[in-house]
């Protein structure tokens, strides 16, 4: 099956990885300067690169799939603010659980499988859906993660206010304006001198950031990386729950089954790389959310072709 192929390559590269950390190729120090790489470098790129693809999408699905994603992470931030308390007793833990269960690897994973699913087309729209995912990841995630009552470096030097401008003026949530511009202005014909460069660069995101997610897990022990209750709550919610929950509700809503399954796929993800880097660039222990990027990418290879067969 294409989407099982999909999902084994991209976990291979996570097994590279998690080889690199063990062999020394790897390892805290590097990764943390790769993350950087990738937020700051070349996931802008890939965002910028997603609207450049020389054909013009149907404009009767923009609005729709902005306003489905709209919706959706407005869902995702009630369950991400309210059910993690119930899932552990540790309330540090309870913001990187509802980081796990509102973010999805888009990005990184998500385009090649709508690609696998709707043809090579539909990668625009996704990206028009990552839109949304870009600026709570950046905004809502990166606060989840920080936590309410805990300060990092950073946050010392700045108020949360002076933080929040800083996150929405970063280099990726930049780069989704601009794309939306494009977007909304039917800008084409870019010049291959702009195009192509954003492009080689943005393709490097994929494999860079799951090879930290791999680095990451090597500093695990062996045990950690089989799970307990809590993560495979979350591994539940992120993977079954929420895209089941959301495809139905949307589907009353009106929207259409085109537009309502890709943002099922979408969000059907396995947890976000970004968890693992965001901790990383802010100073926070990445035990947690390294263990259930670890369950949800594995299992999604299961998952999202369930998913895909029952529902659309």
């Amino acid at each position: 099956m294409a989407i099982g192929q999909v999902m084994l390559t991209l976990f291979a590269i996570v097994v590279v990885g998690y080889i690199a950390g063990k062999l020394g190729y790897m390892g805290e120090t590097f990764d943390k300067r790769l993350s950087k790489v990738v937020i700051d470098i070349t996931c802008p790129a890939l965002i910028l690169s997603s609207a450049m693809t020389g054909e013009l999408p149907d404009r009767r699905y923009i609005l729709p799939l902005l306003g489905i994603s709209v919706l959706t992470y407005a869902l995702l931030t009630g369950v991400a603010l309210l059910l993690p308390r119930f899932l552990t007793k540790k309330k540090d833990d309870e913001g990187v659980i509802g980081f796990a269960m509102m973010f999805g690897n888009v990005g990184f994973m998500g385009y090649p499988i709508v690609a696998s699913i709707f043809g090579h087309e539909a990668v625009f729209y996704a990206a028009v859906l990552n839109v949304v995912n870009t600026f709570t990841v950046f905004t809502i995630g990166t606060m989840l993660v920080v936590g309410k009552n805990q300060s990092t470096v950073e946050e010392k030097e700045m108020s949360r206010k002076k933080m929040l401008r800083k996150v929405l003026y970063s280099t990726p949530m930049l780069s989704a304006y601009l794309t939306m511009l494009i977007v909304a202005l039917e800008i084409k014909d870019i010049p291959e001198f702009i195009s192509q460069p954003l492009t080689m660069i943005g393709n490097i995101t994929v494999p860079a950031a799951l090879l930290i997610i791999g680095s990451s897990m090597s500093q695990l022990p062996l045990r950690a990386l089989l799970g307990n209750g809590t993560i495979y709550a979350t591994t539940l919610m992120r993977l079954a729950i929420l895209p089941v929950g959301i495809h139905y509700l949307m589907t009353l809503l009106g929207f259409s089954s085109f537009v309502v399954g890709i943002n099922t796929v979408v969000i059907a993800m396995p947890v976000a790389t970004y968890g693992t880097i965001l901790c990383l660039r802010h100073g926070k222990d990445t035990t947690l959310i390294t263990e259930v990027t670890f369950i949800t990418t594995l299992l999604a290879m299961i998952s999202i072709p369930l998913l895909v067969t029952f529902l659309l």
